[in-house]
């Protein structure tokens, strides 16, 4: 009983494998293959929602003339449970998914999703640089009022000295310019020639006192 089950193949002698010829298949041929649905679709003709998970006896293909970083892109026919109308769909190694390509729409693919976070995402971070951007100007503006208004109240400060100092020395050149003991050469010429006045008169009133002396002896 063994034997019958033992498959015996005869080769003959003048038996040459590189004469049989081989059979080349295109790239694009299509293989009847089991797929399971990657992700949720709903159907374009009857609206029919089908889940991840099903099951379907489908076709596979390679895409032509579409690569991505060298990884070959595949294209499954699917068929509607409710309607069978056909749809496609494409396999996304760029985002490591699948993406619906005609005959359905993913509305929870995911890849959406994934991309409204991002844009969200991206947008936040946008209004972010606005706002620091914004505030950086407005920092670098108050900073510029600051130090207009400290410059202003320095030359403010340094007019109003030097208006003092300019005071000062118009007073300075209106008063006279020599002073003994606190009084001024006016004054002290004035003090001399009363002085002088005094001592002539003083010397008058001795020399009429001296003949006034001299007349009375001479009298007597």
């Amino acid at each position: 009983m063994g034997e019958r089950k033992v498959l015996n193949k005869y080769y003959s002698p003048d038996f040459d494998p590189k004469k049989i010829p081989r059979l080349r298949k295109p790239n694009n041929q299509q293989k009847k293959i089991r797929f399971m649905l990657p992700v949720r679709v709903r159907c374009n003709t009857c609206g029919n929602y089908m889940s991840e998970g099903t099951k379907f006896n489908c076709r596979e293909e390679q895409v032509m003339n579409e690569m991505y970083l060298g990884i070959k892109i595949h294209r499954f026919y699917i068929k509607c449970t409710k309607c069978s109308a056909e749809m496609t769909i494409k396999t996304d190694p760029k985002n490591s998914g699948y993406v619906v390509e005609s005959g359905a729409i993913g509305p929870y693919n995911g890849h959406e999703e994934e991309d409204e976070k991002h844009e969200v995402a991206e947008n936040a971070l946008d209004s972010l640089e606005k706002r620091t951007k914004v505030s950086k100007r407005e920092i670098e503006v108050m900073a510029a009022l600051d130090e207009m208004k400290s410059m202003k109240s320095r030359r403010a400060s340094r007019s109003t000295i030097d208006q003092e100092k300019n005071d000062e020395v118009l007073d300075e050149k209106k008063k006279p310019k020599k002073r003994v003991c606190g009084t001024s050469t006016a004054h002290i010429s004035s003090v001399r020639i009363v002085a002088k006045k005094t001592a002539e008169l003083l010397r008058e009133l001795e020399a009429l006192c001296h003949n006034y002396g001299t007349n009375s002896d001479e009298e007597k």
